[in-house]
């Protein structure tokens, strides 16, 4: 693998104030504990060749921003939620389903714009436990990378959480739980990143020790920025997200700077174009790809496209648009003769109330339960509903079976 590189300034990045205050903590990160290691990844990257070669599917979830005081139960209840998603897909497309958490380590999140304003006060955006506090004054917003710290200590509480679940309960007949679980966030803040990059003694190979699978965002997606350089660098399976805008030409440039060897599970592009786009703009995108030879994983968020605000002020996202957004995915993909290799969601194992409909949940419903400290989650309910509905999608693959095995 290439040595890692930083060619531009990076974007959605903090702005610290103290730069000896983070000389500090890049280097208590340096000589920390990974939160994973690379067999591990391996493993995930074997996985993940199966979903891009149609031999399986894809289930990554979780929490759109993590909080550094996740409990047991969250966790627990995640897990559990995650699991019979998990059953209900396997059972219906008759695939193995590879089970990856947006879990310990999505601490941190990009912003649309870097201040807030509330009746006439500034001041800088939340932008994640690992860089400053949601509440909506100059301390909590001031970026603290002291933070980071804290974050990678929370990260390897919830890992061994993780662990402890999965490794206890798995395969018990009266829980979900499945026998392998893996943990994925989105290389957003590089200042904890890379310093927590390690080699493998065993291959020469870098590798990224925060999770077993990084993203980056639609916002940091150049293929020429400092993001996709680090994820160029590190040997962990990757992936990039898609918004609507995204072009056939900046594809091909990922695929070449990101998997120059077209490795089956080294690369997935996470689609995220909103359910009145996606049956227009991916098909060019599929076939400009496929056309190329590169073998990458196709997986649907069909979150943060169909983000709106309710009268109440709430952010949220309609339970039938997140679905009609997974159905045109599909269609795409049946069409094309191609993978639809699995989804990508933001949700919890808790009884929110922050994405409408199903569950019993309306516009009036959102300001009793709206727990999230950034963007709409689907619940428990919700997530186990969705699972059935898109479940019920496996008729369609009956015509393109050969395509998918």
């Amino acid at each position: 693998m290439p040595r890692l590189l930083q060619p531009t300034v990076p974007q959605q990045q903090p702005e610290w104030p103290d730069p000896e205050r983070l000389d500090e903590v890049r280097r208590t990160l340096e000589a920390s504990l990974p939160i994973v290691v690379p067999r591990e990844s391996d493993l995930l990257k074997r996985r993940l060749a199966a979903v891009a070669e149609g031999r399986a599917l894809l289930l990554q979830g979780g929490d759109c921003a993590e909080r550094l005081h996740t409990s047991l139960d969250d966790v627990e209840r995640r897990i559990d939620t995650l699991s019979r998603m998990a059953s209900l897909l396997s059972e219906s497309f008759l695939l193995p389903v590879v089970v990856v958490g947006r879990l310990a380590g999505q601490y941190a999140k990009p912003r649309s714009s870097a201040y807030e304003t509330r009746d006439g006060v500034t001041l800088p955006s939340y932008r994640g436990d690992s860089v400053n506090g949601p509440e909506f004054t100059a301390a909590a917003r001031t970026a603290d990378p002291y933070r980071m710290l804290r974050a990678h200590q929370a990260a390897a509480a919830t890992m061994n959480m993780v662990r402890a679940l999965v490794g206890h309960r798995a395969g018990s007949p009266d829980t979900h739980v499945p026998e392998e679980m893996f943990v994925s966030h989105e290389a957003l803040l590089l200042d904890h990143e890379t310093p927590l990059t390690r080699v493998d003694p065993r291959t020469g190979r870098t590798y990224a020790g925060t999770g077993h699978l990084l993203w980056a965002g639609e916002r940091t997606r150049d293929p020429d920025g400092a993001h996709i350089a680090f994820l160029a660098g590190v040997a962990n399976p990757v992936a990039v997200k898609l918004g609507p805008a995204a072009e056939p030409d900046e594809l091909l440039a990922l695929v070449e700077r990101l998997d120059p060897d077209q490795e089956p599970g080294r690369l997935t592009f996470v689609v995220r174009m909103g359910a009145g786009a996606v049956r227009e703009r991916l098909p060019l995108l599929v076939e400009k790809v496929a056309a190329s030879g590169a073998r990458v994983g196709w997986v649907c968020d069909p979150m943060h496209g169909n983000t709106y605000t309710a009268p109440t002020g709430h952010k949220t996202r309609a339970f039938d648009d997140v679905l009609d957004e997974i159905t045109g995915f599909f269609e795409v993909h049946h069409a094309l003769g191609t993978h639809p290799g699995g989804i990508h969601l933001e949700m919890t194992g808790q009884d929110v109330t922050e994405c409408v409909g199903a569950a019993g949940v309306g516009h009036e419903d959102l300001p009793r339960r709206y727990e999230s400290s950034c963007d709409p989650r689907l619940n428990r309910g919700q997530s186990v509903e969705l699972a059935r509905r898109v479940a019920g999608l496996a008729a369609g693959r009956s015509a393109g079976a050969g395509a998918w095995r």
